[in-house]
Parts: structure tokens; sequence; C-alpha cells
């Protein structure tokens, strides 16, 4: 059983209580902290589970192996903090850090001894890990190009850099925006009640490492929109991946394509339930479900793939998205961000954290 407390009631935070319930088997919740009391009270009540005063005593009373940190932007790096006095290792939800300077204050922590590791989810939705998988199994070759069109700034980068294999390599970065109308569709409360014309931002950015090259491209609409999808397309030199389909040669004569399934179970009268297996292409399984037979949303199955890993880094095990990834990954898209304000080429810089991949 892994036990972790919570710190944060909002929106996101209620993710990894709604996983911890879908999956009584692996996880218990020990506690939640809040800053509103009431609304902290009315969470606990929905996900029975006890209420606590302060993270002190959070940690001294409910005994978590580790804390999730799920905090407005800009709080986070004071909680992260007391959790390093009290030696309690700590799954942090992204960004990690808000500036530079906060960035490199949680890097002292690190190197001081602290077990941070960094709840960035999207290498781990099925569809992505698939498409991982199919690339570290080397059938595209040498992969050079990644172009990512799913989620927004170090969300966007962290799967460029994990397609590219690049970790703290420097990279030449320019960006644009691009304004358009689009009809508004629905948000985190639901569809829109009535048909609105709102102006859709996109922002579009290369990042050049040389002998790789990563394309950035999103607009916000994407996460929600009914007619605003999702691309991905990874390029080598033996093929290349678009969205659920991939070419790559036998030999320089036979190409091969391939196309990535999801299985799932309780489909066509299938009773075993209603949740993912997994994602197959061809004769070969690329990815299997680890939180199966949970009925979650892909979003919920990635987020609970951290937990999982985050049990094992707090127990001793390896990082699995260190602090020094997701510094890397907010440093790149603090970069991008002054590019596209200046409309200047912006070179990013060796970062102290180059070398703690593996803590």
């Amino acid at each position: 059983m892994i036990n972790f407390g919570v710190v944060g009631t909002g929106w996101r935070a209620e993710f990894f209580l709604r996983i911890a319930t879908a999956c009584p088997d692996k996880f218990r919740v020990v506690g939640i902290v809040g800053r509103n009391r009431q609304k902290a009270n009315d969470v606990g009540h929905r996900f029975r589970t006890t209420v606590f005063d302060s993270l002190e005593d959070l940690v001294k009373q409910g005994k978590p192996d580790f804390v999730v940190l799920s905090l407005s932007r800009g709080a986070t790096v004071p909680v992260i903090e007391q959790c390093a006095r009290q030696n309690i290792p700590v799954l942090v939800e992204t960004p990690p850090a808000e500036t530079l300077d906060d960035l490199f204050q949680v890097w002292d922590l690190v190197n001081h001894g602290a077990k941070i590791q960094v709840a960035e989810q999207y290498w781990a939705q099925p569809h992505h890990a698939a498409r991982l998988a199919l690339v570290k199994r080397g059938y595209l070759g040498t992969v050079t190009q990644a172009q990512i069109s799913v989620c927004h700034g170090y969300h966007g980068i962290s799967l460029m850099r994990r397609f590219l294999d690049v970790t703290f390599e420097n990279a030449t970065i320019t960006a644009s925006g691009f304004s358009s109308p689009i009809v508004e569709g629905p948000g985190r409360n639901g569809p829109p009640k009535t048909a609105t014309v709102v102006s859709s931002k996109q922002v579009t950015a290369r990042f050049d490492f040389g002998d790789k090259l990563g394309i950035y491209d999103f607009t916000g609409d994407q996460y929600f929109s009914y007619i605003r999808g999702q691309r991905v397309m990874v390029r080598g030199d033996r093929g290349e991946l678009v969205d659920e389909h991939a070419v790559y040669l036998k030999d320089s004569a036979t190409p091969l394509h391939v196309s990535l399934a999801r299985q799932s179970a309780g489909q066509n009268g299938n009773l075993e339930g209603n949740f993912l297996k997994g994602i197959e292409a061809g004769a070969e399984w690329l990815y299997v479900n680890p939180l199966r037979p949970a009925a979650l949303s892909d979003e919920e199955v990635a987020i609970g793939t951290c937990l999982l890993a985050m049990s094992d880094y707090a127990s001793g095990g390896k990082p699995f998205y260190s602090f020094a990834e997701a510094a890397q990954d907010r440093y790149l898209d603090l970069l991008m961000e002054r590019a596209l304000a200046t409309q200047l080429a912006v070179q990013s810089q060796t970062q102290p954290w180059h070398v703690g991949l593996d803590r």
C-alpha cells in the first residue's frame, strides 16, 4: 500500500484523490492540508480522508511515504522548503518553480539532500508512452526531429526532449505568435451555454539543438476543444511516426506500416470491466496500463503512474522525472517566452542542474 498526503485542495489536487479512490488496493491518502479550511473540509468529506491543520501535523500524524504538493503557481517553493526541513520526499506539481531564481533555490535544496520529483505526466499518458516506446526500440532509427502540438510550455518541451533524447544540450530558440477566431469550446466547468467567437492564441517555436530540431506548436484551446486536435510527428533516418501511425524500413526496399491500437475491456460485449488494457502496434505491445482494471482517464492513468514511480523513488529507487529535468524544461519555457516577447533568437546556457538527472 502506497500512503501519501496531499497539500492543496484545488481542481488539480482532486486528480490524486480520485486516483486513490479508484485504486484502493494500491493507494491510500493519509490526509490533506488546505489553505481554506472550509474547502478542505468539503474535499476531505467527499474523498473520506483526514484534514490536517498544517503540513507538520500531516507528516507527524499521517506518516505518509511522501507528500504531493498541488498548489497555485508561485506558491510552491516555501512549502518545498518545509518538506525538506522535515526530510519528507516531495512530488511537486508543475512547474516546480516559477522563476529562474526560484529554480536555483530549489536546486540548492536538492544538492543538500532534499528528495524531490516532479509530477510531469505527459510522458506517462498511454498514447505518448506507446509512441516513446516505439521510438526507444529503434524502429525509426536515429531521431532528429520532433514536432509537438499537444500541451503548453514546459509540458510540450518535456515531450519534445524525450522524443529527441535530449537532456541538457543547449539550443537556439525562436518563437512567434498568431491569433485567429474560434468558436469557444468547453472548459473545466463544461461546455459553453451559447456560441461565442473568441480569440485563439497560438505559439510556434523552434528549438535548434544543432543536430536535432524540436518544433513546438500549441494553442490553449487544444486541451478541451471539440475542433482543435493534438498532433505529434517524430522523424528518424529509418522511419516516421505521425500520431497513431508509423512507417519504418525493414530494409532499404521494404517499408513497413503499423498503427498504434488501443485495447480496452468492456467493448463489444466484453465483460471484464471498463478500462484500458494497453496499446499495441502490429504483434507487439508497446504499452500496458499499470493501473488496470481501474476505470480512469488517460490523464489519471499518467498521474497514477507518477504516484507509483514516486513510491519507488521515495523508498530508495531511481528518479523518474527529476527536479533537474523539470528545471530544464521550465528554463527552456522561460527562454521561449523571451523569444516570443522580443522576436529575437535566444541561446540557452548550461545551468547548474545539468549534473543532476539521476538525483
